[in-house]
């Protein structure tokens, strides 16, 4: 990022190939929504973009990235809240974000079809359950799951305490534990 602020653009542009699939997946398991996670990692980058000249190194850049998609996650569904809206969801596979249904299945796999259906419906309960954490919960759990990210990483990306994220996460657990616990024996 010292690079992307002395005006390298090659250097941007690695920060944008590091991170862009990370951020598309973290707001895909936030919003549900491939086209709207899209469009929040490209403000994300717009925002690091614009801030270039400003920064200054006080955290670990990957911190201050998840604060800034935090923060964006927390104002996009404030005002997503606002609007009345409803989605379509087409049953066409070739839209942004969708793999056609062969590449679903694997290839010459010696799994039993039966259980890669029982795979894949525990990945969907997987999935729903963390849709049914609130917003903080659900941010703490892929931050530190998924991104591997420390308490005291994730307490600075949200502005908690790590005790915070502490007892944050462990909320978070029980609700999945309660949750998912009817399919996982």
């Amino acid at each position: 990022m010292l690079r992307v602020k002395s005006g390298d653009e090659t250097a941007f542009a690695q920060l944008v190939l590091t991170y862009q699939d990370r951020l598309v997946g973290l707001f895909t398991n936030m919003f549900r929504d491939p086209v709207l996670a899209e469009d929040l990692a490209q403000e994300v980058f717009l925002r690091i973009y614009r801030a270039r000249a400003g920064y200054e190194p006080t955290a670990k850049f990957s911190t201050w990235v998840f604060q800034i998609s935090h923060n964006l996650a927390h104002n996009s569904r404030r005002s997503k809240g606002r609007r009345n809206e409803t989605q379509f969801r087409s049953e066409d596979t070739s839209s942004v974000g969708s793999r056609p249904k062969e590449s679903q299945i694997a290839e010459k796999s010696a799994l039993m079809p039966v259980r890669q259906l029982d795979k894949e419906e525990l990945r969907e309960r997987v999935r729903e359950a963390l849709s049914s954490l609130n917003e903080r919960q659900r941010m703490a759990v892929l931050l530190h799951r998924f991104e591997g990210m420390s308490y005291a990483d994730i307490g600075e990306a949200m502005e908690l305490s790590p005790q915070a994220v502490k007892s944050l996460l462990s909320r978070a657990r029980e609700n999945l534990r309660v949750v998912l616990e009817q399919y996982v024996q």
